[in-house]
């Protein structure tokens, strides 16, 4: 009988120390295109969860000699996965809408023609990029964090499809990216500038 008691709660300690090891996989979430994004559901576990930054907004970009965008949208991203290394596979999953309400001169967005814009979406999360809100303002540095992030974007226009137009880096903040400027720049686009745009993060 002992031996049998004995085998029983041999059992028993084996069966908890498994459970105690065992730990779920997670599947880190890397950029892609939009059809790809809608069609799967990656699983995170809850540690991971804690460290995503949700974001969403709405603004116009200028500052540089010729050209104005507008930009919409937002996602989610964990601002540890970062990278300046590129290409480097990064956790953001980010788009929205894109539009040059005036044709831009300049930068990688150049050519882009009044009226012309479709959407955007994110090619990487970048841990920090230099930026200046008009050719002659001096250069700042942006840091992703949980109030700002900061990404390398494609951008497209109707007619080409699912092959990015233009690809140029962008920022999206909950505070002022440039103090020394009047107004709040909560919006910056690479060679376009910065504007005020509607921003709100949550993480």
């Amino acid at each position: 009988m002992k031996q049998h008691i004995a085998r029983a709660l041999l059992v028993a300690i084996t069966v908890v120390t498994a459970c105690g090891d065992y730990k779920s996989p997670t599947t880190p979430y890397t950029s892609t295109t939009a059809a790809q994004d809608s069609a799967r559901a990656p699983a995170y576990s809850a540690a991971h969860n804690a460290r995503r930054v949700a974001f969403g907004f709405n603004g116009t970009a200028s500052g540089f000699p010729i050209g104005a965008v507008f930009l919409s949208g937002g996602g989610s991203f964990d601002p540890s996965s970062a990278s300046n290394t590129i290409p480097t596979e990064t956790d953001v999953h980010s788009g929205g809408g894109f539009s040059c309400i005036d044709g831009v001169g300049q930068g990688p967005l150049n050519h882009c023609l009044t009226g012309e814009g479709v959407r955007w979406d994110t090619a990487q999360l970048l841990a920090s990029a230099p930026f200046k809100c008009t050719a002659t303002d001096a250069v700042k540095t942006a840091v992703t964090g949980p109030g700002r992030v900061v990404l390398q974007a494609d951008f497209y226009r109707a007619g080409d499809g699912n092959e990015e137009s233009f690809r140029a880096q962008m920022i999206v903040s909950e505070t002022d990216l440039a103090p020394n400027i009047p107004g709040e720049q909560t919006l910056w686009i690479q060679g376009v500038g910065c504007g005020t745009a509607k921003v709100n993060f949550n993480g």
